[in-house]
């Protein structure tokens, strides 16, 4: 007898439960649309600019950037590295968080934390921290790392220039 109650009793609590949640009373979210959002992200200062016919003729921006970062940096960067799991990435910010890995004929994992800050193919541009399961890897390893990105980077700007 105690369990029939106590299945009555749980079905009770769920249907008045399920009911709390009801969107019935909700007013819907005025919410503008995606583009409108990035224009106003993105020309926050400055007014938006129309385009024209024109506009073909003139110069264009850098191509090889991703956001605010180097795209052939942040393209060597996931390269070099892709032996380690990625926990983050945020093209926007030029972060890029990776989880403990094993290089390829290595013994030791290292955990590694990527910024890109700046969109010039620069040394300048890439800061790379490299940790082990013991602590900080050491400073010629970290060096090792950036400067397989870099080669890499210049390899990708490379292979885009040909095309």
């Amino acid at each position: 007898m105690s369990r029939i109650l106590l299945g009555i009793g749980l079905a009770v609590a769920l249907l008045v439960q399920s009911g709390c949640g009801s969107s019935a009373n909700r007013a819907p979210v005025d919410t503008p649309p995606a583009d409108e959002l990035m224009d106003e992200i993105l020309y926050a200062d400055d007014p938006k600019p129309r385009g024209t016919v024109w506009d073909i003729f003139r110069a264009r921006k850098d191509q090889g950037q991703i956001g605010a970062v180097n795209k052939y940096i942040w393209n060597a960067s996931l390269d070099t590295l892709d032996f380690l799991p990625i926990q983050t990435v945020d093209p926007f910010t030029g972060v890029i968080v990776t989880g403990f890995g094993t290089p390829p004929g290595g013994g030791r994992a290292y955990r590694a934390t990527i910024h890109v800050n700046d969109p010039a193919l620069d040394a300048r541009s890439l800061n790379v921290a490299l940790m082990t399961k013991s602590g900080p890897a050491s400073a010629a390893t970290v060096r090792a790392i950036e400067d397989a990105i870099l080669t890499r980077a210049r390899q990708l700007r490379a292979q885009d220039s040909r095309l």
